[in-house]
Protein backbone atom coordinates (compact mmCIF):
# COMPACT_ATOMS: atom_id res chain seq x y z
CA UNK A 1 0.00 0.00 0.00
CA UNK A 2 1.38 3.39 -0.96
CA UNK A 3 0.89 6.94 -0.82
CA UNK A 4 -1.53 7.50 -3.46
CA UNK A 5 -3.36 4.82 -2.19
CA UNK A 6 -4.08 6.65 0.91
CA UNK A 7 -4.54 10.00 -1.18
CA UNK A 8 -8.10 9.79 -1.89
CA UNK A 9 -9.28 8.86 1.55
CA UNK A 10 -7.18 11.73 2.84
CA UNK A 11 -8.57 14.02 0.43
CA UNK A 12 -12.33 12.49 1.97
CA UNK A 13 -11.60 13.25 5.44
CA UNK A 14 -10.04 16.44 4.91
CA UNK A 15 -13.50 17.74 3.39
CA UNK A 16 -15.32 16.11 5.17
CA UNK A 17 -13.93 17.27 8.52
CA UNK A 18 -14.82 21.15 7.02
CA UNK A 19 -18.10 20.53 7.27
CA UNK A 20 -19.30 21.03 10.80
CA UNK A 21 -17.30 24.19 10.49
CA UNK A 22 -20.08 25.55 8.01
CA UNK A 23 -22.87 24.13 8.73
CA UNK A 24 -24.09 24.34 12.70
CA UNK A 25 -27.63 22.84 12.03
CA UNK A 26 -28.22 20.51 14.80
CA UNK A 27 -30.69 18.29 12.99
CA UNK A 28 -28.02 18.12 10.05
CA UNK A 29 -25.19 17.25 12.06
CA UNK A 30 -27.75 14.39 13.12
CA UNK A 31 -28.08 12.95 9.77
CA UNK A 32 -23.80 13.21 9.22
CA UNK A 33 -23.30 11.62 12.39
CA UNK A 34 -26.31 8.79 11.58
CA UNK A 35 -25.04 8.00 8.26
CA UNK A 36 -21.22 8.24 9.07
CA UNK A 37 -22.49 5.32 11.63
CA UNK A 38 -24.22 3.38 9.00
CA UNK A 39 -21.27 3.99 6.61
CA UNK A 40 -18.81 2.09 9.57
CA UNK A 41 -21.58 -0.74 9.61
CA UNK A 42 -21.54 -0.97 5.99
CA UNK A 43 -17.54 -0.82 5.78
CA UNK A 44 -17.33 -3.89 8.05
CA UNK A 45 -20.49 -5.97 5.87
CA UNK A 46 -18.45 -5.10 3.06
CA UNK A 47 -15.34 -6.95 4.41
CA UNK A 48 -16.73 -9.95 4.35
CA UNK A 49 -19.99 -9.59 1.62
CA UNK A 50 -18.13 -7.76 -0.55
CA UNK A 51 -14.37 -8.79 -0.76
CA UNK A 52 -15.47 -12.31 1.00
CA UNK A 53 -18.38 -12.80 -1.38
CA UNK A 54 -20.06 -14.16 2.18
CA UNK A 55 -23.70 -12.29 2.10
CA UNK A 56 -25.14 -11.84 5.44
CA UNK A 57 -28.48 -10.89 6.01
CA UNK A 58 -27.77 -10.96 10.11
CA UNK A 59 -25.17 -8.16 10.64
CA UNK A 60 -27.22 -6.60 13.55
CA UNK A 61 -25.91 -9.68 15.35
CA UNK A 62 -22.83 -7.59 15.49
CA UNK A 63 -24.13 -3.97 15.52
CA UNK A 64 -26.61 -5.49 18.47
CA UNK A 65 -23.45 -6.60 20.37
CA UNK A 66 -21.47 -3.87 20.28
CA UNK A 67 -24.04 -1.26 21.90
CA UNK A 68 -25.51 -4.02 24.28
CA UNK A 69 -21.68 -4.85 25.70
CA UNK A 70 -20.69 -1.04 26.22
CA UNK A 71 -23.95 -0.40 27.50
CA UNK A 72 -23.54 -3.25 29.85
CA UNK A 73 -20.50 -2.44 30.92
CA UNK A 74 -20.88 0.53 31.86
CA UNK A 75 -23.82 0.27 33.35
CA UNK A 76 -23.38 -2.30 35.25
CA UNK A 77 -19.51 -3.05 35.99
CA UNK A 78 -19.00 1.14 35.77
CA UNK A 79 -16.38 0.49 33.00
CA UNK A 80 -15.06 3.92 31.23
CA UNK A 81 -16.66 4.22 28.07
CA UNK A 82 -13.72 3.73 26.34
CA UNK A 83 -13.10 0.84 27.78
CA UNK A 84 -16.28 0.21 26.86
CA UNK A 85 -15.83 0.61 23.03
CA UNK A 86 -12.62 -1.39 22.67
CA UNK A 87 -14.12 -4.54 24.77
CA UNK A 88 -17.47 -4.51 22.57
CA UNK A 89 -15.77 -4.09 19.63
CA UNK A 90 -13.71 -6.99 20.83
CA UNK A 91 -17.54 -8.87 21.36
CA UNK A 92 -17.89 -8.23 18.20
CA UNK A 93 -15.18 -9.98 16.35
CA UNK A 94 -15.89 -12.52 18.89
CA UNK A 95 -19.25 -13.52 18.25
CA UNK A 96 -18.25 -13.01 14.13
CA UNK A 97 -15.48 -15.68 14.71
CA UNK A 98 -18.16 -17.97 16.38
CA UNK A 99 -20.84 -17.87 13.79
CA UNK A 100 -18.27 -18.07 11.28
CA UNK A 101 -16.57 -21.47 12.42
CA UNK A 102 -20.26 -23.16 13.18
CA UNK A 103 -21.21 -22.02 9.67
CA UNK A 104 -17.75 -22.44 7.79
CA UNK A 105 -16.65 -25.90 9.12
CA UNK A 106 -20.66 -26.90 8.24
CA UNK A 107 -19.66 -25.94 4.56
CA UNK A 108 -22.48 -23.01 4.42
CA UNK A 109 -22.31 -20.91 1.31
CA UNK A 110 -24.30 -18.89 -0.70
CA UNK A 111 -27.88 -18.47 0.79
CA UNK A 112 -27.93 -20.91 3.48
CA UNK A 113 -24.91 -19.02 5.18
CA UNK A 114 -27.07 -15.96 4.72
CA UNK A 115 -30.32 -17.49 6.18
CA UNK A 116 -27.71 -18.52 9.32
CA UNK A 117 -26.74 -15.42 10.07
CA UNK A 118 -30.24 -13.73 10.28
CA UNK A 119 -31.17 -16.71 12.49
CA UNK A 120 -28.57 -16.01 14.47
CA UNK A 121 -29.53 -12.00 14.71
CA UNK A 122 -33.04 -13.36 15.26
CA UNK A 123 -32.16 -14.97 18.43
CA UNK A 124 -30.14 -12.61 20.04
CA UNK A 125 -33.05 -9.76 19.56
CA UNK A 126 -35.34 -12.26 21.20
CA UNK A 127 -32.22 -13.04 24.02
CA UNK A 128 -32.11 -9.49 24.22
CA UNK A 129 -35.94 -8.43 24.83
CA UNK A 130 -36.43 -11.51 27.38
CA UNK A 131 -33.01 -11.21 29.61
CA UNK A 132 -33.31 -8.86 32.86
CA UNK A 133 -29.54 -7.90 32.33
CA UNK A 134 -30.14 -6.22 28.64
CA UNK A 135 -33.31 -4.26 30.37
CA UNK A 136 -36.10 -6.49 28.56
CA UNK A 137 -38.03 -4.69 26.37
CA UNK A 138 -37.42 -1.68 28.04
CA UNK A 139 -34.44 -1.12 26.81
CA UNK A 140 -31.22 0.00 28.25
CA UNK A 141 -30.77 4.25 29.02
CA UNK A 142 -27.14 5.10 29.44
CA UNK A 143 -27.16 7.76 32.12
CA UNK A 144 -25.94 11.34 30.71
CA UNK A 145 -23.15 12.91 31.70
CA UNK A 146 -21.58 14.74 29.81
CA UNK A 147 -17.48 14.54 29.43
CA UNK A 148 -15.20 13.33 26.98
CA UNK A 149 -14.40 11.02 29.44
CA UNK A 150 -17.88 9.39 28.56
CA UNK A 151 -17.32 9.67 25.28
CA UNK A 152 -20.34 12.38 25.59
CA UNK A 153 -19.51 15.83 24.34
CA UNK A 154 -21.62 19.22 24.78
CA UNK A 155 -20.51 19.91 20.81
CA UNK A 156 -22.37 17.43 18.55
CA UNK A 157 -19.38 18.37 16.04
CA UNK A 158 -17.13 16.75 18.31
CA UNK A 159 -18.62 13.17 17.90
CA UNK A 160 -18.85 13.95 14.28
CA UNK A 161 -14.96 14.54 14.02
CA UNK A 162 -15.02 11.11 16.45
CA UNK A 163 -16.87 9.00 13.99
CA UNK A 164 -14.99 10.36 10.63
CA UNK A 165 -12.07 9.63 12.38
CA UNK A 166 -12.83 6.09 12.67
CA UNK A 167 -14.50 6.01 9.17
CA UNK A 168 -10.81 7.06 7.57
CA UNK A 169 -9.25 4.11 10.00
CA UNK A 170 -11.59 1.64 8.53
CA UNK A 171 -11.19 2.74 5.27
CA UNK A 172 -7.60 2.52 5.15
CA UNK A 173 -7.69 -0.93 6.57
CA UNK A 174 -10.36 -2.02 3.77
CA UNK A 175 -7.94 -0.11 1.22
CA UNK A 176 -5.12 -2.08 3.25
CA UNK A 177 -7.07 -5.64 2.43
CA UNK A 178 -7.25 -4.59 -0.93
CA UNK A 179 -3.85 -4.80 -1.49
CA UNK A 180 -2.84 -7.10 0.81
CA UNK A 181 -2.31 -10.66 0.38
CA UNK A 182 -4.79 -11.33 2.16
CA UNK A 183 -6.94 -9.75 0.33
CA UNK A 184 -6.01 -11.61 -2.71
CA UNK A 185 -7.30 -14.90 -1.17
CA UNK A 186 -10.79 -13.32 -0.04
CA UNK A 187 -11.37 -12.44 -3.71
CA UNK A 188 -9.56 -16.06 -4.62
CA UNK A 189 -12.71 -17.54 -2.23
CA UNK A 190 -15.31 -15.06 -3.43
CA UNK A 191 -14.73 -16.49 -7.04
CA UNK A 192 -14.12 -20.03 -6.91
CA UNK A 193 -13.47 -21.49 -3.45
CA UNK A 194 -13.00 -25.06 -4.70
CA UNK A 195 -10.08 -23.59 -7.10
CA UNK A 196 -8.40 -21.75 -4.34
CA UNK A 197 -7.92 -24.59 -2.17
CA UNK A 198 -6.61 -26.18 -4.94
CA UNK A 199 -4.10 -23.77 -5.04
CA UNK A 200 -3.56 -24.03 -1.11
CA UNK A 201 -5.49 -21.20 0.27
CA UNK A 202 -6.84 -22.46 3.45
CA UNK A 203 -10.57 -20.87 2.87
CA UNK A 204 -12.18 -21.55 6.31
CA UNK A 205 -8.65 -19.73 7.73
CA UNK A 206 -9.32 -16.58 5.12
CA UNK A 207 -13.11 -16.58 5.85
CA UNK A 208 -12.68 -16.67 9.53
CA UNK A 209 -10.35 -13.92 9.56
CA UNK A 210 -12.67 -11.50 7.26
CA UNK A 211 -16.01 -12.36 9.40
CA UNK A 212 -14.05 -11.81 12.59
CA UNK A 213 -12.88 -8.52 10.95
CA UNK A 214 -16.68 -7.48 10.08
CA UNK A 215 -18.04 -7.83 13.09
CA UNK A 216 -15.50 -6.09 14.85
CA UNK A 217 -15.89 -2.81 12.63
CA UNK A 218 -19.69 -3.67 12.47
CA UNK A 219 -19.91 -3.87 16.31
CA UNK A 220 -18.12 -0.76 16.80
CA UNK A 221 -20.56 1.10 14.76
CA UNK A 222 -23.22 -0.37 17.13
CA UNK A 223 -20.87 0.90 20.09
CA UNK A 224 -21.30 4.19 18.82
CA UNK A 225 -24.86 4.64 18.10
CA UNK A 226 -25.59 3.48 21.55
CA UNK A 227 -22.92 6.39 22.78
CA UNK A 228 -24.45 9.06 20.63
CA UNK A 229 -28.21 8.41 21.64
CA UNK A 230 -27.45 6.99 25.00
CA UNK A 231 -30.13 4.43 24.79
CA UNK A 232 -30.55 1.20 23.08
CA UNK A 233 -33.23 -1.84 23.09
CA UNK A 234 -33.75 -5.17 21.75
CA UNK A 235 -35.37 -3.52 18.21
CA UNK A 236 -33.05 -1.03 17.94
CA UNK A 237 -30.00 -3.40 18.30
CA UNK A 238 -30.85 -6.72 16.92
CA UNK A 239 -33.32 -5.30 14.22
CA UNK A 240 -33.75 -6.06 10.79
CA UNK A 241 -33.58 -2.38 9.97
CA UNK A 242 -29.93 -2.10 10.32
CA UNK A 243 -29.16 -5.76 8.99
CA UNK A 244 -30.92 -4.36 6.15
CA UNK A 245 -29.16 -0.93 5.94
CA UNK A 246 -25.57 -2.25 6.06
CA UNK A 247 -26.51 -4.51 3.30
CA UNK A 248 -28.22 -2.19 0.65
CA UNK A 249 -25.39 1.01 0.98
CA UNK A 250 -22.51 -1.19 -0.63
CA UNK A 251 -24.89 -3.00 -2.50
CA UNK A 252 -25.93 0.83 -3.75
CA UNK A 253 -22.51 2.64 -4.01
CA UNK A 254 -19.94 -0.44 -4.93
CA UNK A 255 -19.50 -3.79 -3.41
CA UNK A 256 -16.10 -4.90 -2.83
CA UNK A 257 -15.03 -1.28 -3.35
CA UNK A 258 -13.14 0.72 -0.57
CA UNK A 259 -15.48 3.82 -0.74
CA UNK A 260 -18.92 2.29 -2.10
CA UNK A 261 -20.32 1.91 1.73
CA UNK A 262 -19.54 5.66 2.21
CA UNK A 263 -21.31 6.31 -1.33
CA UNK A 264 -24.27 3.99 -0.78
CA UNK A 265 -25.03 5.15 2.96
CA UNK A 266 -24.55 9.15 2.09
CA UNK A 267 -27.23 8.20 -1.30
CA UNK A 268 -29.82 6.57 0.84
CA UNK A 269 -30.05 8.51 3.67
CA UNK A 270 -29.68 11.41 1.36
CA UNK A 271 -32.63 10.95 -0.48
CA UNK A 272 -34.46 9.19 2.07
CA UNK A 273 -33.90 12.95 3.93
CA UNK A 274 -34.98 14.84 1.12
CA UNK A 275 -38.04 12.83 0.32
CA UNK A 276 -39.54 13.15 3.93
CA UNK A 277 -39.20 17.36 3.40
CA UNK A 278 -41.44 16.95 0.22
CA UNK A 279 -43.50 14.25 1.09
CA UNK A 280 -44.70 15.47 4.31
CA UNK A 281 -43.22 13.12 7.17
CA UNK A 282 -45.28 10.04 5.40
CA UNK A 283 -44.56 7.06 7.67
CA UNK A 284 -42.40 4.82 5.55
CA UNK A 285 -41.59 7.43 2.79
CA UNK A 286 -37.61 6.55 3.52
CA UNK A 287 -38.19 2.71 2.93
CA UNK A 288 -39.94 3.09 -0.59
CA UNK A 289 -36.95 5.08 -1.95
CA UNK A 290 -34.42 2.60 -0.04
CA UNK A 291 -36.77 -0.04 -1.94
CA UNK A 292 -36.53 2.28 -5.35
CA UNK A 293 -32.95 3.03 -5.36
CA UNK A 294 -32.03 -0.97 -4.83
CA UNK A 295 -34.28 -1.89 -7.35
CA UNK A 296 -32.64 0.88 -9.88
CA UNK A 297 -29.60 -0.13 -8.78
CA UNK A 298 -29.49 -4.20 -9.80
CA UNK A 299 -31.37 -3.09 -13.20
CA UNK A 300 -28.69 -0.26 -14.67
CA UNK A 301 -26.14 -0.20 -11.96
CA UNK A 302 -24.67 -3.81 -11.18
CA UNK A 303 -21.75 -2.59 -9.87
CA UNK A 304 -23.56 0.23 -7.54
CA UNK A 305 -22.85 4.05 -8.20
CA UNK A 306 -18.95 3.63 -8.36
CA UNK A 307 -18.99 0.98 -11.11
CA UNK A 308 -21.45 3.13 -13.30
CA UNK A 309 -19.36 6.27 -12.85
CA UNK A 310 -16.53 3.98 -13.90
CA UNK A 311 -18.10 3.00 -16.84
CA UNK A 312 -18.82 6.18 -18.28
CA UNK A 313 -15.66 7.87 -17.69
CA UNK A 314 -14.36 4.74 -20.07
CA UNK A 315 -17.16 5.27 -22.26
CA UNK A 316 -16.46 9.25 -22.23
CA UNK A 317 -12.92 8.53 -22.68
CA UNK A 318 -13.08 5.77 -25.35
CA UNK A 319 -15.45 8.69 -27.51
CA UNK A 320 -12.87 11.03 -27.21
CA UNK A 321 -9.91 8.44 -28.43
CA UNK A 322 -10.21 7.97 -32.18
CA UNK A 323 -10.84 4.15 -33.25
CA UNK A 324 -7.89 2.53 -34.71
CA UNK A 325 -10.13 2.07 -37.79
CA UNK A 326 -10.42 5.50 -38.96
CA UNK A 327 -6.68 6.36 -38.39
CA UNK A 328 -6.19 2.89 -40.91
CA UNK A 329 -8.01 4.85 -43.06
CA UNK A 330 -6.33 8.35 -42.76
CA UNK A 331 -3.47 6.93 -43.51
CA UNK A 332 -2.34 6.51 -47.24
CA UNK A 333 -2.20 3.37 -49.06
CA UNK A 334 0.73 1.72 -49.53
CA UNK A 335 -0.55 -0.84 -52.12
CA UNK A 336 1.16 -0.32 -55.70
CA UNK A 337 3.51 1.83 -54.90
Amino acid sequence: MTARDLLPILVLLVLAALLPLVVTSSPVLNFLVFMLIVALGAQGWNILGGFGGQFSFGHAAFFGTGAYVTAILQLRWGVNAWAGLALATAAGAAVGWAIGFLSFRSGLRGSYFALVTLAFAEVFRILANAASFTGGAAGLLIKLDVHPGNLQFADRAVFYWLVLALVGAVLVLTRWIQRSRFGAQLVAVRENEDAAKALGVDSLRVKLRAIALSGGVTALAGCLYAQYFLYIDATIAYGSWISVELLLAPIIGGVGTVFGPVVGALTLHGLGEVAKQFAGRIPGIDLIVFGAVLVLAVAFARGGILGLLERLRDRGAGLLRPSSRSDAAKEPSNVGR
